[in-house]
């Protein structure tokens, strides 16, 4: 697998830990869009396009967003979702992140720290430039 191309598309604000986000094209002939490039606690990161989790509403069975309290299609009350208090922050950042799902991601370490070396370094030449 070679990443043959990536594009950065830097986002606007100071204060938004969210960067850039990056689209790769893998061997000329497939594109992953959306990889978010994050500024964390200990540096840029990259995480990979997810999207919500969804569960049905009982009453009409369309899919909303875990923890939403109304259905968007009915307006029914919701299930109130019985998580364990997160008493500290990351805690509520790992159920946070339990709500989303990968769409594409690398199956090996590896490969990972090869899109992310490759992500990264094409956002700090297209940071430079600016």
């Amino acid at each position: 697998m070679e990443i043959t191309e990536v594009r950065i598309s830097q986002k606007e604000g100071v204060n938004n830990k969210l960067r850039a986000y990056a689209a790769i094209t893998i061997d000329n002939v497939f594109v992953v869009r959306n990889i978010k490039i994050i500024e964390g606690k200990s540096g840029l990161f990259i995480a990979m396009p997810s999207r919500k989790i969804k569960e049905p509403c009982p009453k009409c069975n369309h899919k909303n967003a875990i923890r939403s309290k109304f259905c968007n299609e009915c307006g029914s009350q919701l299930p109130v979702q019985t998580h364990p208090v997160s008493p500290n922050p990351e805690a509520e950042h790992n159920l946070r992140q339990a709500e989303h799902k990968d769409i594409a991601h690398p199956i090996t370490a590896q490969a990972r720290e090869y899109i992310q070396k490759k992500i990264l370094d094409a956002y700090q030449i297209e940071k430079d430039k600016k």
